[in-house]
C-alpha cells in the first residue's frame, strides 16, 4: 500500500479503472460487471477508480452496487468532477463520447464550486455511498482558469471539512497537472497515458516535481488505451485508430519481451509503475477474466535483461525504467 501526498489516504499498487464498466466501446451486462469488481478484489485490489463521465453515471452505479459486498473501511475509492450530468431527451446513444449506453443524460463542464459540491453529490447518489476518499478534477484542459480559481479551491475546503480524505486533477497531458503540483496543495495527480514505454513524457518534467514536492501519482492508461496489450491493426492508441509507426514499435517492443520470456503486458506495467512517484497504475478491466490476467502481469516476472536490451537498441533512454 502507498499513502497519497501526506493525506494518510492508502492505495494498492494495482488498482481498478472502471471506465470499462460504463459501456466503453461496447456494451456490457451488469452481472459481467459485478463479476470483475470480485475477481479484482480477490485478487487484492482495494482502489477503485470511477466517473460521471463513464457512461453517463452507470460505472458508478455499477461500481456502488458490486462494492455493497465489502466493508467500507477495507478499500479506496475515488471519483471525479468537472462534468455534470443533466437529463437529456434519451434519444441516441452516447458513442461519440466512447459509451455504448442510451444519451439519457448530457455531460455539462462545470468547475465552479457549486458545480463541484453538486456534482459530488449526484456521484454519492449513483453510488449509494456516504462518501468516497479521493476526489479529482476531471479533464480541466480548455477550463483552466475556473478549475485553478474556483474548482480546485472548492476541493481543498472538502478535504478542510473532511468530506474527502485526499484531492487531485485528472488529465491525459502533463502541462497542466504540472501546474498542479507546482501552484496547489494537491495530494495526488492521476497521469493517463504520458508515462508507458510509447510516451515518456510525464517523465521529464511532472513525475520528478512530484516526486521533490511529496505529491503522489496515480497512473492510468498504461497500455495506451490497447496497443500495449494487444498490438494488432484494430487496436487503438490513445482512443484512436493507432499509427502505423507506432504499431511497428509496439511490435517491436512485443517481440523483444517474447525473447526474455515475459510479455509485452508484463513490460508495459512493470515499466510505469517503476517511478518513485508512482503510487498506483489504474488498469480498466471489463471481465473476472481481464482482471485475474492483470493481476498475473502485474506480479510477474520481468527480467533486467529486457531493460538492458531495450536500453542498448535505443528504445528506452538509459535513466528511465527499472533497474
Amino acid at each position: 500500500m502507498s499513502t497519497l501526498g501526506r493525506s494518510g489516504v492508502e492505495v494498492t499498487p494495482l488498482g481498478f479503472g472502471a471506465a470499462p464498466l460504463g459501456n466503453l466501446f461496447a456494451p456490457l451486462d451488469d452481472e459481467r460487471a459485478g463479476e470483475a469488481v470480485a475477481a479484482a478484489w480477490q485478487r487484492g485490489v482495494r482502489y477503485f477508480d470511477t466517473a460521471p463521465h463513464y457512461g453517463l453515471g452507470l460505472s458508478e452505479r455499477r461500481l456502488g452496487a458490486a462494492l455493497r459486498a465489502y466493508d467500507r473501511a477495507d478499500y479506496t475509492l475515488s471519483t471525479k468532477v468537472g462534468r455534470r450530468l443533466e437529463p437529456a431527451d434519451g434519444t441516441g446513444d452516447d458513442l461519440a463520447s466512447g459509451f455504448a449506453v442510451p444519451a439519457t443524460h448530457r455531460r455539462v463542464w462545470d468547475f465552479s464550486a457549486d458545480g463541484v459540491r453538486r456534482s459530488l453529490e449526484a456521484s454519492l447518489t449513483r453510488l449509494g455511498l456516504d462518501r468516497v476518499d479521493v476526489v479529482y478534477l476531471h479533464d480541466p484542459d480548455d477550463h483552466a482558469e475556473q478549475a485553478f480559481r474556483e474548482g480546485y479551491p472548492a476541493l481543498e475546503k472538502l478535504r478542510a471539512e473532511g468530506v474527502v480524505g485526499a484531492i487531485g486533477a485528472g488529465m491525459n497531458q502533463t502541462e497542466m497537472l504540472t501546474r498542479f503540483v507546482r501552484d496547489t496543495d494537491v495530494d495526488v495527480v492521476l497521469c493517463a497515458g504520458r508515462y508507458t514505454l510509447l510516451d515518456r513524457s510525464a517523465g521529464t518534467e511532472l513525475l520528478p516535481l512530484a516526486a521533490e514536492r511529496g505529491v503522489s501519482v496515480v497512473l492510468g492508461g498504461v497500455f495506451n488505451s490497447g496497443l500495449l496489450a494487444d498490438p494488432r491493426p484494430t487496436a487503438t492508441y490513445d482512443y484512436t485508430r493507432v499509427p502505423d509507426e507506432l504499431l511497428a514499435r509496439a511490435r517491436r517492443l512485443q517481440t523483444i519481451a517474447g525473447r526474455h520470456g515475459t510479455t509485452l503486458r508484463a513490460a508495459a506495467l512493470a515499466f510505469s509503475g517503476a517511478h518513485p512517484a508512482v503510487a498506483s497504475l489504474l488498469v480498466g478491466v471489463r471481465s473476472a477474466a481481464e482482471a485475474h490476467d492483470c493481476a498475473d502481469q502485474f506480479t510477474a516476472d520481468v527480467p533486467a535483461a529486457l531493460w538492458a536490451q531495450l536500453r542498448e537498441s535505443g528504445m528506452l533512454p538509459r535513466e528511465e525504467g527499472p533497474s
